[in-house]
């Protein structure tokens, strides 16, 4: 961008503090794009051309779908789209793009994002002689399953977690809040408040007093001592019970209409981590997989699951194992989701307090010089370390432990767009104790103006799935005998 004249400097100074005080994101928006016409970002927004992606190619596109809309060929149309639609056509969701202007990205971009959103409409409202309801069923469940859609992944960090408040409200806000939603430890509980709540109930949960954040009862130094948890289970699972009741994954399903998924690590080495939703584990109780996920090592003990059976009752759930702390096995599970749910794009909201200071939410590209360099050469000598102290420690039972550490340096920690707080000396202190409702309020602020940074980029790079499942809905309640084949 170019630099401003010297005369605006006093004016953008000024409105970087604007910024940071907005109340809400109609003003940040309002301010950032001001910020943008001053500091050159809507100058390169204007200026199609750009060695970041393809510009001849979108314009092509873009021509030819106006066109055939234009002409009301609807065949060739959904034709068209079929055989060239997916999520980085001509590389428009390099993350290059969206790290110019504080608002937006190339107007071509945004301009051929919503034709292509304009013409599924069409394609789904219009009637057409030579494309019938059955037509549209093929095309929206076939094209929508090759192009995908995204997930909102919630990770752990204890009360650090309270930060996914935030995110979820500035999203549900905007409409964009996708429906699949990940979570683990901290993430799992937010993740089902959001799952077990309809979309007019969610908004009093952000409001003073709308959770019960009474989580933590510390057990006497005695029982510490003794080696057992530190915190009171009962306590939690009183806090998890208010907050989300009763409700098995189905359950939550069938109210809301969300896909909420639950990371678990098992407490037996010769297990592997699950992800319990409402298809591989329909009838468990979301307040218990929460549990579980929550069971820091230490921290609170291992839980057994509880479900319903076929006669509506609770009964334990695999009585014979126990589960802790999703973030052990598999803090973003994003290859289950993706295998389950069609999943291709996700928008990680990361409060670890391990993971956070070496994360950004600007990946540029190429990686070059010594910072990367320097990066994989401590990640592959600690996983070395790791090898020599599991051979050596072993025979002294420790294996178990160096194994939990090694997955967990293993693990993918981003995604394709990243949600960072800013964590202080002070959150640190708090990651174990019940936050006040001024702290809670506190952090919703803080992950909701973490969120404005991103809402464009997530409105743009989700536009078309959520197009997709929209016209889908549409189809299916025109047609209920359609229900059945198309997918939700």
């Amino acid at each position: 961008m170019r630099n401003p004249p010297r005369h605006s400097e006093q004016l953008i100074q000024r409105l970087r503090q604007d910024l940071d005080r907005a109340a809400d994101y109609a003003a940040w928006k309002q301010i950032a794009e001001e910020l943008d016409r001053l500091e050159g970002g809507e100058a390169w927004r204007q200026d199609d051309t750009c060695e970041d992606f393809d510009h001849l190619l979108i314009k092509e596109r873009l021509a030819g779908m106006r066109e055939l809309r234009r002409q009301g060929d609807a065949r060739q149309l959904a034709f068209n789209l079929y055989e060239g639609l997916h999520g980085n056509l001509g590389n428009i969701s390099n993350p290059v793009l969206y790290q110019v202007a504080r608002v937006g990205t190339k107007r071509l971009v945004e301009e051929y994002l919503d034709e292509v959103a304009r013409c599924l409409d069409y394609l789904c409202a219009g009637d057409f002689a030579n494309f019938s309801h059955d037509d549209k069923i093929v095309f929206f469940k076939r094209t929508g399953t090759v192009f995908g859609r995204s997930a909102l992944m919630l990770s752990g960090g204890a009360t650090l977690g309270m930060f996914h408040l935030g995110v979820i409200k500035a999203l549900h806000e905007q409409g964009l809040l996708p429906r699949v939603i990940s979570g683990s430890s901290a993430g799992s509980i937010i993740a089902s408040v959001v799952g077990s709540r309809t979309d007019a109930e969610l908004g009093r949960v952000f409001e003073p007093g709308g959770l019960d954040i009474a989580a933590f009862q510390r057990f006497g130094l005695r029982n510490a001592l003794s080696g057992k948890a530190l915190m009171d289970p009962a306590q939690l699972e009183r806090c998890v019970g208010v907050n989300i009741g009763d409700l098995s994954f189905l359950e939550a399903f069938e109210r809301s209409r969300r896909i909420v998924g639950i990371t678990i690590s098992p407490a037996d080495p010769h297990h592997q981590g699950r992800l319990l939703n409402y298809l591989s584990a329909p009838h468990v109780l979301m307040r218990k997989a929460v549990m579980a996920s929550c069971a820091v090592p230490g921290v609170f003990p291992p839980v057994m699951l509880e479900a319903r059976n076929y006669d509506d009752q609770v009964v334990p759930y695999m009585p014979a194992k126990r589960w802790i702390d999703g973030t052990l096995s598999n803090d973003l599970p994003m290859l289950r989701v993706a295998r389950l749910h069609n999943v291709n794009h996700y928008i990680v909201s990361q409060t670890n307090p391990h993971i956070v200071p070496f994360m950004s939410e600007k990946i540029l590209e190429p990686k070059r010089g010594i910072a990367p360099l320097a990066k994989e050469l401590i990640a592959q000598g600690s996983r070395g370390a790791l090898q020599l102290a599991r051979k050596h420690l072993d025979p002294y039972g420790s294996g178990r432990v160096i194994n939990k550490v090694d997955a967990m340096m293993r693990q993918r920690y981003s995604g394709d767009i990243n949600i960072l707080p800013r964590h202080t000396p002070r959150h640190l202190l708090k990651l174990f104790a019940n936050l006040s409702q001024d702290d809670l309020q506190s952090y919703i602020r803080e992950g909701e103006r973490a969120t404005w940074r991103q809402i464009e980029r997530i409105r743009y790079q989700t536009r078309i799935s959520r197009a997709f499942e929209d016209c889908l809905k549409l189809l299916k309640d025109r047609h209920p005998s359609a229900r059945l084949q198309a997918f939700g």
